[in-house]
């Protein structure tokens, strides 16, 4: 079993109930109420900054380029297509303005942003790749299966799921396992221990962020 997926089953039920979170569930039928959607776009927005900050930590700490370039030309996805999405969901939903630029964070979102500083300002390249895998292969476990529905969606739904899908994004999340399997792998047991912990917490975190969006 590779390391990744002994990491994802050490916090099974945690991952199992963000993959299957009925936030997620609902806006893949188009039954999400929009105050909801409003609300984690809002919340969701927040972490761009700081995700761009753990990414390029991690682009910087990778072992070598072939390591660096996939992660470096997500970055820049990240930065156009996701951030264009959420300009035109926040135009076609009215979300406020104040709630476009500093919303009030939610806890979980301010746990996630602190999490992932705290990864990115740790020095240690597997404690980076934990919390960036977690943060794209939940999405990629929840989005993968419904890809096919987004023809009946508003694009504020359905852009959502198609970018967190399909064969790019799916070689994202494969990279990313790879780099923390590797990483995992060499480093010793106290080390382990501390990735795991970064693994779990991401985890954690994604399935009390829908948690919170939702209620």
């Amino acid at each position: 079993m590779r390391a990744s997926e002994q990491l994802k089953q050490s916090c099974i039920n945690n991952w199992s109930a963000a993959t299957t979170h009925p936030f997620c569930l609902e806006l893949t039928d188009g039954n999400l109420p929009l105050a909801k959607m409003r609300v984690y776009l809002a919340q969701d927005y927040t972490f761009i900054d700081n995700f761009v900050r753990l990414a390029a930590s991690a682009i910087h700490h990778a072992p070598s380029l072939p390591d660096r370039l996939p992660l470096a030309h997500f970055l820049g996805n990240i930065a156009g297509p996701e951030n264009t999405y959420f300009q035109r969901s926040f135009d076609m939903l009215e979300v406020e303005q104040s709630q476009r630029v500093s919303p009030a964070l939610l806890k979980p979102t301010s746990d996630f942003q602190a999490l992932m500083l705290k990864a990115a300002n740790s020095g240690e390249y597997g404690n980076m790749v934990a919390v960036l895998c977690v943060a794209e292969w939940v999405y990629l476990s929840w989005a993968e299966p419904v890809v096919d529905a987004v023809q009946s969606l508003p694009f504020y739904f359905g852009e959502w799921i198609t970018l967190h899908a399909g064969e790019y994004f799916e070689s994202v999340v494969e990279h990313l396992r790879t780099q923390l399997d590797t990483a995992y792998l060499a480093a010793d047991v106290s080390q382990q221990a501390t990735i795991q912990e970064y693994f779990q917490q991401a985890v954690l975190l994604e399935k009390q962020f829908f948690d919170a969006c939702y209620a």
